[in-house]
């Protein structure tokens, strides 16, 4: 009795390299200096964008997020924890930027939960993206979408 080789798993689509400018080791500052560190990779045959954020030294914040391409809806998840005890569950994608080119894009996830009775939007927007930078903002809006305000902004530097 032969047994066949099991098929690996379709290839990922193109859609599921949306985040690769994300991918490698960073230096993230906010504030007046303050700083930290964040190591982006693949894993599980290249399909999760793994995060591990060390904000020990000033932000007293370690974390880490997975993120995925959920090619059934079309759109991004990611699951964020971290020593805080916090769990936040995000969905979103890319906006291609002006006149629908991908340079001048961003990736925009969003988050909804209930605060004090009301529902509140949280969202994490990567923009003005190059090679060796970007910036990177959770935001908040407490009017389902129509205005957001910058509750930390983290100005990222690929590490050399």
């Amino acid at each position: 009795m032969t047994s066949e080789p099991r098929p690996g798993p379709p290839p990922p689509p193109p859609q599921a390299s949306q985040f690769d400018f994300w991918l490698g080791e960073w230096d993230t500052r906010w504030g007046d200096g303050l700083a930290a560190t964040n190591r982006v990779t693949k894993i599980l045959g290249d399909r999760v964008i793994l995060e591990e954020f060390d904000g020990t030294r000033d932000a007293q914040l370690r974390g880490m997020s997975v993120s995925v391409y959920e090619p059934r809806d079309g759109r991004w998840r990611q699951t964020w924890v971290d020593d805080n005890g916090s769990y936040y569950d995000f969905v979103g994608g890319w906006e291609d930027g002006p006149d629908g080119n991908v340079e001048g894009g961003r990736m925009v996830l969003v988050h909804s939960r209930e605060v004090e009775g009301r529902t509140v939007l949280l969202r994490l927007v990567w923009s003005e993206i190059e090679q060796d930078s970007m910036t990177w903002e959770w935001q908040r809006s407490d009017d389902a979408g129509e205005t957001w305000r910058t509750l930390w902004q983290l100005d990222y530097t690929r590490r050399a």
